[in-house]
């Protein structure tokens, strides 16, 4: 793109702390990840449409995806252990 907000964009993201490990269609097993990681040294922060939380979450059109964020200095020690916690599901 030669879009100079483009370039704004990517400059600021490569300076956020945390970045996307990955996104999963089930709270309870985001929460289930953010517990493995977490035991394994892995800070993990979860993000989830208001909407998707609800006593009867949604999951139409993607408001009940959960979106798993860690320490960008993490990320390659995470995706180890993502690959892991699937191969047990």
């Amino acid at each position: 793109m030669d879009n100079p907000f483009h370039y704004l964009l990517v400059d600021r993201m490569n300076d956020l702390k945390y970045v996307l490990l990955t996104e999963v269609y089930n709270r309870l097993e985001a929460d289930l990840l953010e517990s493995f990681l977490e035991a394994n040294e892995i800070d993990a922060e979860l993000f989830q449409e208001s909407v998707g939380q609800h006593i009867y979450p949604v999951t139409v059109d993607g408001l009940g995806r959960v979106q798993v964020f860690v320490p960008r200095e993490m990320l390659k020690e995470a995706k180890i252990l993502l690959d892991q916690f699937n191969a047990q599901e």
